[in-house]
């Protein structure tokens, strides 16, 4: 039986898809999630989540936040995600610049909006990494 995987971010559900296996980001490293998983719950980071399906291999970059796992489903929670093949380098990078002077000049920023820039700066390195590897 295949797994159920559904990756929701604040945008809504970005994907929902069955396959054969899943790795996560996680915070102690990468988690493989295959079926008959035990139940979990875990902290992922902004980093590339491996999903195959048969034959097929799809790379997604993923942000922070949770992955659950349970009864054959994956459920991951995250701040944004982004499938491989849909990365404008030109445009992360210039997120990237902008949030890191930002953050520069972040004195009197409320301390919510200088965590959602750190987040900026995380998710934009994790997509250059996974461009500059290929």
């Amino acid at each position: 039986m295949p797994l159920q995987l559904e990756v929701v971010t604040p945008q809504g559900r970005v994907l929902e898809k069955t396959a054969d296996t899943v790795v996560l980001p996680g915070h102690l490293g990468e988690l493989g999630v295959l079926p008959g998983h035990i139940p979990l719950a875990v902290q992922i980071k902004a980093g590339e989540m491996r999903v195959t399906s048969g034959a097929t291999d799809e790379v997604f970059i993923v942000g922070g936040g949770f992955a659950m796992i349970a009864n054959d489903a994956v459920s991951v929670l995250t701040d944004a995600a982004v499938n491989e093949a849909n990365i404008d380098e030109q445009a992360v990078a210039q997120a990237q610049q902008r949030a890191e002077q930002a953050l520069l000049d972040s004195a009197g920023l409320d301390p919510t909006e200088v965590e959602r820039l750190e987040s900026v700066v995380r998710f934009s390195v994790a997509q250059l990494a996974k461009k500059k590897k290929r």
